[in-house]
């Protein structure tokens, strides 16, 4: 396989990912490899519960209500690890399948094609797989939603906040809804755009299908206790722990982008970023609320820039140019990662 096919389209298929996903938006609800996932993490989430909804004690919760296990649960841990490890190779193995057919589909094409039509073949093959496992317009269209639901009133705003986020938004004020947004925008800016970009550079599309998996995962599973009457202490803890692992080095990219656009000092960002009880969500969020000037926090939780102003109605917007700016730096970077690669490993 040629120098040129290999490093120019995989870096086609980013770009026309990026392109798909400003223009088209997100696949329909059935054809979505994020939602097949979602479905195989809550069959399988239901039946790891069973072990875990005994608790610490052996006993069944009566009624949904319980206390998280205060003893190690082995047994819920490791079927949670196992499904997950299962799921996961499922869902990778599918991707590195299908960008080997795309491949040498696109090799065999530049016979009789050229190379050129050759790679722009292999490139919007293997972007329109790339594209689902990034989500750029869909959040920037629900903070958006947000804010929009925010000025018709308080209590519509958190109603519409409470699709993005998984707290309990029935007390916040006007401050924290907005609050909230801009921190979702922050974090998933790194979830959904700059980690499956960051994968999909170093191991190809097997490495984007892994991050998102290992992401929904976590979404899913990945909480200290109990959450809506089911116990995921012990149960969920290999999905988390893993997604903090993969998000390590993307969480920080995305916080120094963000200080960068936004002429954060990098010492500021440090003191920050470590205040979260998350080892990464503090890096892009502590980064959004120093370049906003405002104060970013979770109740009773934490306080990111304390001296900063409450935010407003234009914050939304002008974060959002943050993180836009942050993506149209990411794409040459990626760009020139995938040439790079492909001509270390010609």
């Amino acid at each position: 396989m040629s120098v040129a096919l290999t490093a120019l389209t995989p870096a086609a298929a980013l770009l026309l990912a990026l392109a798909i996903d400003r223009w088209l938006g997100e696949p329909p609800v059935r054809f979505h490899p994020v939602v097949w996932m979602g479905n195989y993490l809550g069959w399988t989430g239901r039946r790891v519960q069973q072990v875990a909804l005994q608790g610490a004690v052996g006993q069944p919760v009566p009624n949904g209500a319980m206390v998280a296990a205060l003893t190690p649960d082995y047994k819920a841990f490791w079927l949670g690890a196992l499904y997950w490890s299962a799921g996961a190779a499922s869902f990778s193995v599918a991707a590195w399948w299908l960008q080997s057919a795309v491949m040498q589909g696109a090799q065999a094409a530049g016979g009789w094609l050229g190379n050129g039509a050759s790679v722009l073949l292999g490139g919007v093959l293997l972007a329109l797989l790339l594209k689902p496992m990034l989500a750029w317009r869909m959040l920037q269209t629900e903070v958006l939603a947000v804010d929009a639901a925010l000025a018709e009133s308080l209590k519509a705003g958190r109603k519409r906040l409470s699709w993005l986020v998984s707290r309990d938004t029935a007390t916040l004020t006007e401050a924290q809804v907005r609050e909230s947004a801009i921190e979702s925008l922050a974090e998933n800016l790194s979830d959904s755009v700059v980690a499956p970009i960051f994968w999909f550079v170093l191991l190809g599309l097997p490495g984007a299908v892994l991050y998102r998996f290992a992401n929904t995962a976590d979404a899913m599973w990945g909480y200290k206790g109990v959450y809506k009457g089911q116990n995921w202490a012990w149960a969920g803890k290999w999905a988390a722990r893993v997604d903090d692992v993969l998000n390590w080095l993307p969480a920080r990219l995305t916080g120094l982008l963000l200080a960068l656009m936004g002429g954060v000092p990098l010492a500021a960002l440090r003191r920050e970023a470590g205040k979260t009880p998350s080892p990464n969500s503090g890096w892009p969020m502590a980064a959004m609320a120093l370049a906003l000037a405002i104060h970013l926090g979770k109740p009773g939780v934490y306080v990111l820039n304390p001296a900063g102003s409450a935010p407003l109605a234009g914050h939304t917007l002008v974060a959002i140019v943050y993180a836009s700016k942050v993506l149209l730096a990411l794409i040459p970077i990626a760009t020139l990662a995938l040439v790079f690669k492909a001509w270390i490993t010609a």
